[in-house]
């Protein structure tokens, strides 16, 4: 019921939206798929998965709505869909809508669900989104978007920030707990295409509720430093997060990684890129969890608003988790992956 309920609320605001631009000229209509062609090769512990095999994939396809009231006031619906196992159906899904107060290019207010300070501006610098989502999104220690009040200003200038308070469940969860998060970043460009940012997140992540109070804090520290101009991009990330996945559990942990990545257009049609990671995903409860990914591929810009590569990727897993028993299990997961991944927009 409550999904219906949810697509029907759906269906009406795009409808709203839609006719709002057949009246005037201040709403666009746009889009973003992601999808891919590809053979994966996995293996855990030596045995093949069910993950193994070609196939076809759309990760994303982003249906956005702006419209635009005047100078200050505007809004935003963007709808995406995702796979859900469990019930081997399709679902739509609100990503973000909300509403936007421009005082200023320093004092920018959204209301609903938004983005987030850090995963979309380091996407915006990485600029390969549609390969991999970045290492905190790829491995599940930020949201890219979610429920709450976001400030920020624009990032052309020298000096920038973002500063969100959330419900902390992320975008796709709009409950609410005991208390809220906050994810804030600042950023220093000290001449054009070079940036280096600081970023901080703490709260329970939408886990602190009455039957079940949180025990922890899940707080986290971000750094990156990027480049681009002319033919190059290049960027590092960095992350530290403590108790991200054990905001109700007795026991404490610690979690970092770093990223690396670049690309470089050899023409204005063509380019190169790569990328690696390296992750260590759980410091003391078990120091052996660790995860090593990196990509390589070729891209081509078909037209404006077209892309495809040719990819690579490799992910290794590795993790000695207790049994009921107490005693360590080690395990090793190793994915290959080689496709055509495309990025699509309008």
């Amino acid at each position: 019921m409550r999904q219906k309920l949810l697509l029907t609320a759906i269906a009406v605001a795009m409808y709203g939206f839609t006719a709002a631009a057949q009246a005037d000229d201040d709403t666009t209509i746009g889009g973003k798929m992601y999808a891919d062609f590809s053979n994966i090769s996995q293996d855990k512990n030596g045995t093949t998965t069910d993950a193994d095999g070609l196939g076809f994939d759309v990760k994303r396809f982003y249906l956005v709505i702006d419209h635009k009231f005047d100078d200050m006031w505007s809004a935003n619906l963007t709808t995406d869909f995702n796979y859900v196992s469990n019930d081997s159906e399709t679902q739509l899904f609100v990503k973000k809508a909300y509403v936007q107060a421009k005082f200023n290019d320093w004092f920018i207010v959204r209301g609903g669900s938004a983005d987030m300070p850090w995963i979309p501006f380091v996407e915006s610098w990485y600029g390969y989104r549609y390969i991999e989502p970045t290492i905190t999104d790829r491995l599940k220690f930020a949201n890219s978007a979610d429920w709450g009040v976001h400030a920020q200003s624009v990032t052309s200038g020298m000096f920038n920030y973002a500063w969100s308070v959330v419900n902390g469940a992320g975008y796709k969860n709009p409950s609410r707990s005991s208390g809220m998060d906050w994810e804030g970043r600042v950023g220093f460009q000290p001449v054009s295409g070079l940036m280096f940012a600081l970023g901080g997140y703490s709260g329970d992540r939408g886990l602190d509720v009455q039957s079940a109070p949180s025990i922890h804090t899940a707080s986290r520290w971000d750094a990156m430093a990027a480049y681009k101009g002319g033919p190059f991009r290049l960027g590092v990330e960095y992350f530290s997060a403590d108790n991200w996945n054990q905001v109700a559990k007795a026991a404490s942990d610690k979690s970092d990684g770093w990223s690396v990545f670049g690309s470089f257009n050899f023409s204005r049609d063509w380019a190169v890129f790569a990328r690696y990671d390296k992750t260590n995903l759980s410091k003391d409860l078990d120091p052996t969890a660790k995860d090593s990914y990196y990509n390589a591929g070729v891209e081509w810009a078909v037209r404006k608003g077209i892309r495809i590569s040719g990819v690579w990727k490799h992910d290794t897993a590795k993790s000695s988790p207790l049994d009921s028993n107490g005693n360590s299990v080690f395990t090793k997961l190793k994915t290959d992956e080689i496709g055509l991944y495309t990025e699509i927009g309008f």
